[in-house]
């Protein structure tokens, strides 16, 4: 139990950071004026979304590690690292300085990355790699409203 508490931290953690470094995009002026896809949701499902995400994600890395250590599949947490990097850092790249199609970039690699995950997931976990899908999917369509941004404005 203990690694799933880690893992929480380490997540919620991400969050937190991503948060502090991202502002409130409801009162940022910049974000408000932007042409935003007409898919985007109501302010109020991110913070849904991202707690769902990240409570499967722990389960999944918690499952993972059970078997998997860092002695055994170093890469794995590499990729870990490198997720919660690219999670981190689209925040200040896109809401703070205002690189939409470098955010467009980062967002991106990170979708394939977390595509990895999910099919990794799948190939070692069997149905543990459910988990993954509820941040797949989340991306996929945070991938689009960035790139409607960056293609609109």
């Amino acid at each position: 139990m203990i690694r799933l508490l880690i893992f929480l931290l380490i997540n919620f953690g991400a969050l937190g950071i991503g948060g502090l470094l991202l502002g409130n995009p409801a009162t940022n002026q910049w974000y408000q004026s932007l042409n935003k896809a007409p898919w985007t949701p109501a302010g109020w499902v991110f913070g849904a979304a991202w707690t769902t995400i990240m409570l499967c994600y722990s389960v999944f890395m918690w499952h993972a590690s059970g078997t998997h250590t860092y002695k055994t599949h170093p890469a794995l947490y590499w990729l870990f690292a490198l997720q919660f990097l690219l999670n981190v850092m689209w925040n200040p790249i896109f809401f703070r300085w205002h690189m939409m199609g470098a955010g467009l970039i980062v967002i991106s690699a990170l979708t394939l990355l977390v595509a990895w995950f999910a099919w990794w997931g799948f190939s070692h976990k069997g149905t543990w790699g459910l988990l993954m899908l509820p941040y797949l999917i989340w991306l996929i369509i945070a991938t689009t409203l960035n790139g409607y941004a960056y293609f609109n404005n």
